[in-house]
């Protein structure tokens, strides 16, 4: 018995429990994608698979419904590997303990990847489902969406014949998602020097906050650890001499920053006592600051038995005057929908080596020129700081169209199914429709999903009693003959 088998619908869990066991970060999805095209032969589906590991199924009409237009069902097989700070699982080689928390689904220590594993659960069961009444089913299956999106960006869809598309990547119940930002990449790289300096070596790290997902929180106001800890080393350097040996943080271009940390030389003149006080001092005033985003704040700072080089003190300038110097957060929020985030920038990996710092960010907005302009920004600021940019994984933003006959006819159903309406908005962050409708012509697509919460971190949870309201709408999205 699994873990998920009492739960409803029993066939979407049953998939989601198998491919929770089947590891999949972004750029490793070769056991997925085999595992989809298994599930394919066996049942004697149209399938393709091409060199990134995209795949797509085809399961003809049924009985009755030859003559009904195609629908296509997309969704990405990768997933964000992010882990609690105690947790010793290797993702990239083991599975998910999933476990049921009340009305939500998780897993322990990790994020549960029902982004986008419930596309991959939705379009399975449908797949497998011998009494399903259906249109021609094409079932678009992505890698890479959480990096590059480089899955869209490669995927072959000459062989399909539809242009009304489902795509299964939201996280937020009644809700039809209409258009989502663009955005890309920006790698900056600092050289720095080092040198010997005399002193006792001090950790700093910071932990403790929400972090979450760039585009769905970065309006939210969280804090990024890597520029916490940059903050507090500024200020204190008013007070104190110190060098900078290391300063990490982050794993993801899309992630707000959890955990970051920093080791320093001190200076023979530093009282470590005082130093420690004075991280502390600054602690609570952050605290204060981030009370309503990121209650659970904390600094630590040890002694620790450390041979690492500084950087000289010219280069600790620059590393921390680069980071304070470049934009975060929102940049400007939408003129057209109340309460849409335009153009944003996430610190998304932070890493000092012996001879670089390198800073990644994740640049979103729905407005193509205001995305550049911002990028223009950051290349500047790192141009005066002496770092090199590099722009890279760029994707179009999905424009909202004003009439779309897709979202009418699955409005009213919902309305039919629900007894209210569907409510019909944009997104900051980025979805795989708008390089799609770039690929099939006239597409006319909506996006819908499940509650979730907290995706892109250990705290990602998935509802179940919605997942299985927003399984029954697709079925009538699927089984609905048109007039």
């Amino acid at each position: 018995m699994g873990v998920l088998s009492n739960l409803e619908p029993k066939e979407v869990f049953a998939f989601f429990e198998e491919i929770s066991q089947i590891p999949r970060p972004s750029h490793q999805e070769e056991k997925i994608s085999k595992y989809l095209l298994h599930f394919a032969e066996e049942r004697g589906l149209e399938h393709y698979r091409d060199e990134k590991h995209n795949v797509i199924i085809i399961k003809e009409a049924s009985e009755g419904y030859e003559a009904e237009p195609p629908i296509i069902l997309q969704g990405h097989m990768d997933m964000v590997t992010e882990k609690a700070a105690d947790c010793d699982k290797d993702m990239t080689k083991e599975g998910l303990d999933l476990y049921v928390d009340g009305d939500w689904l998780r897993a322990k220590g990790t994020t549960l990847g029902a982004d986008d594993g419930i596309a991959l659960a939705y379009a399975l069961a449908l797949l497998d489902s011998p009494t399903l009444k259906h249109p021609r089913i094409e079932f678009i299956c992505t890698v890479s969406e959480e990096t590059d999106m480089g899955g869209a960006h490669a995927v072959d869809v000459s062989m399909l014949k539809g242009n009304r598309m489902l795509n299964l990547d939201s996280d937020e119940e009644g809700i039809a998602l209409a258009g989502c930002a663009g955005g890309g990449d920006v790698d900056l790289n600092l050289p720095v020097r080092r040198e010997a300096f005399r002193g006792e070596h001090v950790l700093i790290e910071v932990s403790g906050l929400s972090g979450g997902h760039s585009g769905m929180e970065i309006g939210k106001g969280r804090a990024s650890a890597a520029l916490l800890i940059a903050r507090v080393l500024t200020a204190l350097r008013r007070d104190y001499s110190f060098r900078l040996v290391t300063l990490a943080g982050g794993a993801k271009y899309n992630a707000i920053t959890r955990e970051a940390s920093a080791e320093l030389v001190l200076a023979d003149s530093v009282s470590t006592g005082a130093f420690r006080e004075a991280v502390r001092a600054e602690e609570t005033v952050l605290r204060n600051e981030y009370a309503g985003t990121d209650p659970s704040l904390s600094f630590t700072t040890k002694v620790v038995d450390s041979g690492a080089a500084a950087l000289t003190a010219e280069s600790t300038e620059k590393v921390l005057g680069l980071m304070e110097a470049l934009p975060y957060g929102v940049q400007r929020m939408s003129a057209d929908i109340e309460g849409l985030v335009e153009t944003s920038v996430n610190l998304g990996i932070t890493e000092l080596s012996a001879e670089t710092f390198t800073l990644k960010y994740s640049v979103r907005s729905s407005v193509a020129t205001a995305f550049r302009a911002v990028v223009d920004k950051i290349e500047f600021v790192a141009s005066c700081f002496g770092a090199s940019s590099a722009v890279h994984s760029e994707y179009p933003a999905w424009e909202y169209v004003r009439e779309s006959a897709f979202r009418d006819e699955a409005a009213a159903i919902y309305r039919e199914l629900f007894g209210k309406e569907l409510s019909v908005q944009a997104i900051h962050a980025g979805l795989e429709c708008g390089i799609l409708s770039g690929k099939i012509k006239n597409l006319d697509a909506v996006s819908i999903g499940p509650d979730m919460k907290d995706i892109h971190t250990p705290e990602e949870r998935l509802n179940i009693p919605s997942t299985k309201r927003v399984y029954d709408f697709v079925v009538k999205i699927i089984e609905h003959k048109s007039k």
